[in-house]
């Protein structure tokens, strides 16, 4: 009789996804606090628009208007030149990457309090969603390259932050290479996308991402012409069939962070990310107004 190896789960499709969607938010929740743009503006920098901008692409270093707008893919040029690369003269990307950590610092402690800061189970997670980063690559993918390029911070909360973020970019960079293959800009990206009634409104979206009525309806005619939208705004069967396959394109590329962590220990990251990020939501770190149904 001849002794068989046990066999290793297989990770399922969406088991990434899942992952990604429960550790996202400890990293996004910095952009939504009051800390972000207050200790952004003490450095000099300005409300609003050029703290977020400066804040997230500061790991790139001293870029120009165009970088920015190429690695964020939906947000109108219009209202990013005024402010980068204007926003390195008065802060440099060294001090708002430093000023970054010490706002993820502050948020989430505030958010998840001491004893959870502190526990066995948030410092697992740190394990596990740097290990999954160990499999991430840089090739095509610029905002994830550059913060990989961040060292690793000692503290268990802030190690798991800045995992959360390489994993958010490492993802992202890959999801934009799957909306320019489908065919779709930055604007009809978000339009096709508040269609589907998960994430941001369409009015949180526009006034964030510096997008007029105007544009926003010149955007859905042309995706009517296209059969993606119908007449009342809503995701066409096609339109249906191409987000998903974005979704899917993007899983693909996004696999081997996963695949590397194996099944089961994806299981357990998504577990631990998910009750953090409930805690996160129960605490008010983020303003649901702006968002449409889960």
């Amino acid at each position: 009789m001849t002794d068989t190896a046990p066999t290793t789960p297989a990770l399922e499709p969406r088991a990434g996804r899942r992952c990604h969607n429960a550790l996202n938010p400890l990293h996004s929740v910095v952009y939504f606090s009051p800390e972000y743009d207050r200790e952004l503006t003490a450095l000099g920098l300005e409300r609003g628009a050029m703290a977020y901008f400066a804040g997230r692409a500061a790991p790139l270093g001293a870029v120009a208007a165009g970088t920015v707008t190429a690695t964020f893919y939906n947000f109108n040029h219009a209202i990013i030149a005024p402010v980068i690369p204007r926003a390195w003269g008065i802060a440099s990307p060294e001090a708002v990457v430093e000023t970054r950590l010490r706002v993820a610092d502050a948020v989430l402690t505030r958010l998840l309090g001491p004893e959870v800061i502190a526990s066995a189970d948030l410092a697992e997670a740190a394990r596990l969603a740097l290990r999954a980063t160990e499999a991430c690559t840089r090739e095509a993918r610029p905002l994830y390259a550059a913060n990989a390029d961040l060292p690793v911070p000692e503290q268990p909360h802030l190690a798991l932050w800045h995992a959360a973020t390489l994993l958010r970019e490492h993802r992202g960079d890959g999801h934009l290479a799957a909306l320019a293959a489908a065919g779709l800009n930055g604007l009809e990206a978000l339009v096709t996308h508040t269609a589907t009634g998960k994430g941001f409104t369409p009015g949180f979206v526009q006034r964030s991402r510096g997008w007029s009525a105007q544009d926003w309806a010149a955007a859905q005619e042309g995706l009517r012409e296209r059969g993606l939208l119908d007449a009342g705004g809503d995701l066409t069967d096609r339109g249906v069939e191409l987000r998903r396959e974005i979704e899917g394109v993007t899983d693909r590329l996004d696999r081997s962070p996963y695949e590397h962590l194996g099944a089961a220990a994806v299981d357990r990251l998504t577990t631990l990310a998910g009750a953090l990020t409930h805690r996160v939501l129960g605490n008010g770190g983020f303003p649901l107004e702006h968002f449409g149904k889960s």
